[in-house]
């Protein structure tokens, strides 16, 4: 892969993760916990989060015109699995899922909203793997 190219792949799986995220904030808005500024005074981890998409957004634009590959996808979408996943999850989860599940009265709305949150960890931890195969591919046609 010459250096400057974009992979639609690439594209395709980054526009996916951003979808998730996007839904997974909404859900955090419709269920009214873990929010934060700028809908609650405090400043929280959902607040701190809502800074990736400046960045995604400049991801995008950078890429399509060729100024970042497929590096800054596998950096960005590695603190995207690191931040959501141990916001949710292991000892330290500030969020855990018992949160997401007891937030709905309908259970089936909770398991919906807990799978909705694992795909989204899915696609991201896939869009890591697949964009730091590119960088590495493209690391080594560049040294050839």
């Amino acid at each position: 892969m010459h250096p400057n190219a974009k992979d639609r792949k690439l594209l395709v799986l980054a526009v996916i993760a951003t979808l998730f995220s996007i839904g997974h904030h909404i859900d955090h808005i419709v269920r009214g916990n873990h929010v934060g500024w700028p809908l609650i005074p405090q400043i929280t981890p959902f607040t701190v989060s809502l800074g990736f998409y400046p960045v995604i957004a400049l991801g995008f634009y950078l890429y399509i015109r060729g100024r970042v590959g497929p590096g800054f996808w596998a950096i960005l979408s590695l603190l995207g699995v690191l931040f959501v996943g141990l916001l949710h999850f292991g000892p330290l989860a500030v969020e855990p899922p018992k949160d997401i599940l007891a937030a709905y009265s309908n259970p089936v709305t909770g398991w919906l909203a807990f799978g909705w949150l694992l795909v989204f960890l899915i696609v991201l931890v896939v869009t890591t793997i697949y964009s730091c195969r590119l960088w590495l591919q493209q690391r080594t046609t560049v040294n050839a």
